[in-house]
Formats: structure tokens, C-alpha cells, sequence
């Protein structure tokens, strides 16, 4: 699909004064003025993730309350549920919050549903059993904010529930019954940043209860696992959540926690600890546990005080992730079938009987990059469908599935992603009513996919030291991309490679005859109804790296897009 290119301008006379004023190259400095960091004091701050980013815990509605409670659980030494979420934001805070009631002189114990059996959300059965088993009081996270009819039961039956999430409120309802509840995107909250995820809403309140009972001193330990539940979860890497990635991730590698280590281990981390390793390989094992088999084994496996046990359950992460990867692709190729039916579509909803209900949210991503169109993608069993969805720029989702709430059992989730519980008869009238919601909310050039590029640069001042210039921007990830660039005086030379069927790498010459080497991922899907010969000239979009191979650091580009020219 044809992109619609938005190049970014700047007035290189103020970037170049900024740029002496900060001691940066221009081009930094450019690319932090366009972010909105503008003065010499917003780009230093930005540039320097500290720990006095991190805003005061008690700021948040709820806080003072949820851990009163919880200290005041601890003291009497009643037993302590954590219900977590089956997805990596859950897990990591689920982690989080036991090892600080640990750390306090409490006791504790966890339930992660099973995705398969119970679903997303507390349920009114496992809280009944926690009840007999002598639980006095839950504290979820990354979930519980819609589970009215469950925390009613609680609630009538003596067993408190402190809710922590970061999801939205259902708009009619308001709260759910519980004790406290703590989110900064509850109505009334007046905490300064609305991103957070899961486990940084679970940190915050571990903050808050540390320091009260003087334990100031362990906050910085907490930042590691909360980093990487934060980049998993694809939360804005601004504010707040900058100072906790930034600060997590920099000594990452250093971690006397032998499930990180073993996890890191199996997935071939290097030094080098990034948002987008976290993404791309640390966080996607964890995920597997939920999407194909039990969450629990993360928790077990964060929890382990032996190295050849923790290695045992990264080994089994690992596994399941490659079983999570054959998966996926399956479900795929039979959605995007699918989605032919569907080619004029606004809003394109799939289903088919017994998908992997593990993999139904990746597919859904895969789908509304491909077509770029919001997606739902159904898993139907036995009468009821279960799906994932995810959108595209400038359509909320949830608000689309709020224009028709009565035809769902169950639903919940913000713009850009949601999960729901449908009956199957009613997916036909689901598709209907959405896509009369999208034409009315998505106009022709919204369907349009653009690709901002960040600056011009010539082939001439592309090097390894502009790379490592904008290391400084790191953590890269939502709220804060990778910079893509633009840069018109190339040619191709030679034949693009092709790499495991699929990806394409390209030997490109500049400017002067300088050489590059640029890798398009998914390139053979992407380059079609492209000409990708020897001589012609191109203009590439692209993210520059470094790539390091048998000791030898090289510059290479990272295809985004491109444009012939002869």
C-alpha cells in the first residue's frame, strides 16, 4: 500500500543555534525541537532520565487508601491475593507486588487466569474460591477496572478488593465496587501522567508503601521488572514512563534476579539492554506463557532462587514462544482470506471456528498494518466468539465498540487496542454497525497509512557517529520512534538479496560512491509492484543502526519505505 510521506521541516538557523547552545549536532537538535523539546531545560531533562522524574505515589485517587489497606493486611497478617493479568504488564506486576508485600513482612498468593478457560478480567468462581481458602483481601492488576458483577459479589460477601489498572472506566458505570481503586485514568484522578501501564500503576503503589515504612532505599530495585512490563505493554515512552525505562533498563544486565538472567540468556541478550530488545525478544517469551499455555510460569520463573531452575522455565518460554510463532502465521494467512471477502470494508471484522484464541491479537495487528483499517479478529467455539482488536491512527476503538455495547457479553480496552466476548450470531450485526460507525468517523484520507520522516539527510552525512549520536534519545518505543529519515541520492547496486523467503537486502551507493547496506524487512511482500534493479535511483526511508557481526560494527538501514526514480 502506497504511503503518504510527511517530512518534517525545521528552520535550520534556530536548529543550529540550539544545537550549539546544547553541544549536539544539529540534526539532534532539530529532531528535539520537533518533539516538542524546545528549550535548553526541556531537552536536558528529556536527554537525562532521572530518578526525581518520577512523580509523588499519593498523587494518584486511591493511594492513600489501597496502601493503608494493604500495609494494614500485612500487620494483621491476613493473606493477600494478587490477581494479575495473563499478559507481560500483568505478570511483571504481579511479581512486583509480591516481592514488596514480601519485603514488608506480608504473605501472599497469585492467580493469573487461564486465557483459554476463565478469560480476561476478574470472575466471580476464583474469587469465591479464594474466599474459602481464607483471602481477606485482593489486589488485581492491569485488570478489574469493568468487573462490576465479581467485585458486587466481593463486596457482598466480606472480601475486599483493591483494583489497580491503567484501562478505561466504563463511561455509564463509573468504578467498580471495590475497596479502592487505583488508575490514573479513573474519572477524577488528578495524577499528572495518563500513561502508565499495568505495572507501572503496581510500582506506584509499591512506591508509595515502601516509602512509608521506610524502604526508600528498594524503590530503584523495582524499576528493572517495571521497565520491561512498561515497553512490553507499548506504553508512551514519555514522562514518566521515560524516567522508569531509562533508569530500569540501565543496568538490566546486571540483574541478581536468575528468571531475568536465564530469560536473557535464552533469548541471546548481549550488554547492550534496549527498549526495542525488550520488545522484540524478551517481552514476546513472557507473553507466550499466556497466549499458549499458563502465565503462571512467568511468575515462577521471576520468582526463582536457582539459576538451573530458572533456566528450565525460560527453556519452556522459549518453546512456547516458537509454537507461538508457527501459530500466529497460521492464523494469519486464514485472516487475511478472510479480509479479501472484505476489500471495501472500513472496519474489516474476521472470525473462524477454533482460531487460537493466543494469537488472535497479534493477527489482528498483522491485519490492520496490512490493509490499514481497524480490525477484529474472532475466534468462534461452541456459540461464543472470543476477539482481540487493534486500530489505526486517529480512530478510538473503544468508543467505536461503545456505539453498540448490547451486542457484546463482554468488552473492554482503550484506543488502540481492545478485547471482547461475543455470542456468534451476533458478528454479523457487529460488522454491520461498526462499519457504519467507521464511515461516519473515517474519512478517505484517514485510510490513507502516512510515514512521518523525521529529517532530510544526504548520503554524505550518514556515518556510525550520527547513530550513536542518536543513541540519546533512547528509550525509543510509542510516544517517542525511532527517527526515519529520508535521504534521495541513492542508487541500487546490484540485485536485492532475498532472506528466509521473505525479508530483502539491499547494496545501495550514494553521494561520491559511498556504499550502504539497507535491510527490508517483510521486503518481498512490501516490494511488490516495485523496480528493484541494478542502476535505479531510489529515494529510501529508513531508521539507521548499527548492526555488529563477527566483531565488526557496520551502519545499516532499516527500510520504512522507498521510491523509485530513474
Amino acid at each position: 500500500m502506497q504511503k503518504r510521506w510527511i517530512i518534517t521541516k525545521h528552520d535550520h538557523d534556530n536548529c543550529r543555534r540550539f544545537a550549539a547552545d546544547l553541544k549536539t549536532s544539529p540534526l539532534l537538535a532539530a529532531l528535539l525541537i520537533a518533539r516538542g523539546y524546545d528549550t535548553a531545560e526541556r531537552a536536558l531533562k528529556f536527554l537525562n532520565p532521572a530518578y526525581e522524574d518520577l512523580h509523588e505515589p499519593f498523587l494518584m485517587l486511591g493511594m492513600r487508601e489501597a496502601a493503608s489497606r494493604v500495609l494494614l493486611a500485612i500487620e494483621k497478617r491476613e493473606k493477600i491475593l494478587i490477581w494479575g493479568d495473563y499478559d507481560v504488564d500483568g505478570t511483571t506486576g504481579t511479581t512486583l507486588l509480591r516481592s514488596v508485600i514480601r519485603t514488608l513482612g506480608g504473605e501472599s498468593v497469585f492467580h493469573i487466569p487461564n486465557r483459554f478457560t476463565e478469560g480476561y478480567g476478574v470472575n466471580t468462581p476464583a474469587l469465591e474460591q479464594a474466599k474459602a481458602d481464607g483471602v481477606k483481601l485482593v489486589i488485581t492488576v492491569d485488570c478489574g477496572i469493568r468487573s462490576f458483577e465479581p467485585l458486587e459479589w466481593a463486596k457482598g460477601n466480606g472480601l475486599d478488593v483493591i483494583v489497580t489498572d491503567h484501562h478505561l472506566s466504563d463511561e455509564t458505570r463509573g468504578n467498580p465496587p471495590a475497596f479502592a481503586v487505583v488508575n490514573p485514568n479513573q474519572p477524577g484522578c488528578q495524577y499528572p501522567d495518563k500513561h502508565l501501564a499495568g505495572v507501572g500503576v503496581a510500582f506506584k503503589l509499591a512506591h508509595a508503601m515502601l516509602r512509608e515504612k521506610g524502604h526508600s532505599d528498594k524503590i530503584n530495585d523495582l524499576l528493572k521488572i517495571t521497565a520491561i512490563g512498561t515497553v512490553a505493554d507499548i506504553m508512551q515512552l514519555t514522562g514518566e514512563n521515560r524516567a522508569i525505562v531509562a533508569l530500569g533498563l540501565r543496568d538490566l544486565p546486571k540483574t541478581k534476579n536468575w528468571g531475568l538472567k536465564a530469560l536473557m540468556e535464552v533469548a541471546d541478550c548481549r550488554s547492550d539492554m534496549t527498549s526495542y530488545v525488550i520488545g522484540f525478544r524478551i517481552a514476546p517469551r513472557i507473553n507466550a506463557a499466556g497466549r499458549m499455555d499458563v502465565a503462571k510460569h512467568v511468575v515462577e520463573l521471576l520468582e526463582s532462587g536457582d539459576f538451573a531452575d530458572a533456566r528450565k522455565l525460560a527453556n519452556l518460554l522459549d518453546s512456547r514462544n516458537r509454537e507461538r510463532q508457527k501459530m500466529q502465521q497460521q492464523i494469519t494467512d486464514l485472516a487475511l482470506l478472510e479480509t479479501e471477502k472484505l476489500s471495501e470494508a472500513r472496519f474489516v471484522v474476521v472470525s473462524g471456528d477454533g482460531w487460537h484464541r493466543g494469537v488472535i491479537g497479534l493477527a489482528a495487528s498483522r491485519i490492520a498494518e496490512r490493509v490499514f483499517r481497524p480490525t477484529i479478529v474472532l475466534s468462534s467455539e461452541n456459540g461464543i466468539a472470543h476477539g482481540s482488536a487493534r486500530s489505526i491512527p486517529n480512530f478510538h476503538l473503544l468508543h467505536a465498540m461503545e456505539s453498540c455495547p448490547e451486542l457484546f457479553e463482554q468488552f473492554g480496552g482503550h484506543a488502540a487496542a481492545a478485547g471482547m466476548k461475543i455470542k456468534t450470531d451476533s458478528i454479523e450485526a457487529l460488522r454491520e454497525r461498526l462499519e457504519q460507525y467507521a464511515s461516519l468517523h473515517l474519512s478517505d484520507d484517514q485510510l490513507v497509512p502516512e510515514l512521518r520522516i523525521d529529517a532530510h539527510v544526504s548520503s554524505e552525512t550518514l556515518s556510525l557517529g550520527m547513530v550513536e549520536e542518536l543513541k540519546r534519545l533512547e528509550p525509543f518505543g510509542a510516544g517517542n520512534p525511532k527517527p526515519v529519515f529520508v535521504t534521495k541520492d541513492l542508487m541500487i547496486d546490484g540485485e536485492p538479496f532475498v532472506m528466509k523467503e521473505k525479508h530483502l537486502k539491499l547494496k545501495l551507493v550514494g553521494g561520491r560512491g559511498k556504499r550502504f547496506e539497507a535491510v527490508w524487512w517483510d521486503g518481498v511482500e512490501r516490494s511488490k509492484k516495485r523496480t528493484l534493479k541494478r542502476g535505479n535511483g531510489i529515494q529510501l526511508a529508513y531508521t539507521p543502526e548499527t548492526n555488529v557481526w563477527q566483531g565488526t560494527t557496520r551502519l545499516q538501514l532499516v527500510v520504512e519505505d522507498l521510491r523509485e526514480h530513474n
